[in-house]
């Protein structure tokens, strides 16, 4: 029987450049969609698909997202003595039982490979699941859950994937195929955002992985990939043509790339239309902005 994936690495030590001056104050992964912080929607992927340890690499000013899933007393004394019993039900999502986080520095950026290499110690020799947190992700399973699932069929490392337009296929890791396998492909080659020209697919990996301890390993041997920085890609692939293998999960939902303020500004209105609380009111707004430019035209 497989052993069951139950620790995942959240890579949350970027600066988050592309959201400054917000991004000054407030670590990315707090920024908040609708009611809730990237983060919290990663986490409630991870607890879906059975993630029992939350393994956080870090850096320098990123203590509201330590604050943030740790408990605030003084906060629930005082809606409780509001009785706000709703609000108190909510907070506990954001709650994290003692010893089930971690939280790991990584002090130099040096790539996603390298933001995985730091929780090494942590992972072991056990399977483990990567989650991006800017890769916000709408579906009716929740996608590291779908991935769990077809784990257990074909173990080895797997990598959620995605079809992109021919013109953004460099922008990603691209897969090429080695077999079709329905939802699933069995992977021959993965190129780290190669030139249009050299693209092998476009099929995209997205911020989504369940890996081998050995991939570990790969990442030992700290070899520089594209853009210079450890390219998680590069070690995935040294594992293509082995035991284990490398395949990739078309999965079923909408992606939102909430690293980009387009990316978030999508992810806002498409979530915030998805709420009850929120949809007749959201939408009528909505309705008369298109309105009054269509009007303007």
């Amino acid at each position: 029987m497989r052993r069951k994936v139950t620790k995942a690495i959240f890579p949350v030590a970027g600066m988050g450049t592309r959201f400054l001056p917000a991004t000054k104050a407030v670590p990315k992964e707090i920024m908040t969609l609708v009611d809730r912080p990237l983060i919290q929607y990663a986490i409630d992927e991870a607890r879906a698909a059975g993630i029992r340890e939350f393994i956080f690499v870090t850096s320098r000013g990123k203590s509201a997202l330590e604050d943030y899933f740790d408990h605030a007393p003084e906060l629930e004394s005082a809606l409780r003595k509001k009785g706000k019993t709703e609000l108190l039900e909510v907070l506990k999502d954001t709650n994290m039982d003692s010893g089930a986080i971690a939280y790991i520095r990584q002090h130099k950026a040096l790539g996603l490979g390298h933001a995985v290499w730091c929780a090494r110690r942590l992972i072991g020799d056990e399977p483990f699941a990567v989650i991006l947190p800017d890769d916000v992700i709408a579906a009716e399973k929740p996608c590291l859950q779908q991935m769990v699932e077809a784990y257990q069929e074909t173990g080895g490392n797997m990598v959620a994937a995605m079809e992109v337009p021919p013109e953004k296929a460099s922008s990603y890791g691209l897969l090429d195929v080695e077999e079709e396998m329905g939802s699933l492909v069995r992977v021959r080659g993965m190129v780290e955002k190669p030139k249009p020209e050299d693209a092998p697919s476009n099929l995209a990996v997205i911020g989504r992985y369940i890996l081998t301890p050995k991939i570990m390993n790969n990442l030992n041997k700290m070899k520089s990939g594209a853009g210079g920085e450890i390219q998680l890609t590069d070690a995935i692939a040294q594992e293509i043509g082995g035991a284990d293998g490398v395949y990739g999960l078309r999965f079923r939902g909408q992606r939102f790339d909430c690293g980009s303020k387009a990316g978030f500004l999508q992810a806002t209105v498409s979530f915030g239309m998805s709420r009850p609380d929120l949809r007749d009111e959201f939408t009528s707004y909505l309705h008369e902005i298109v309105c009054t430019q269509k009007a303007a035209q």
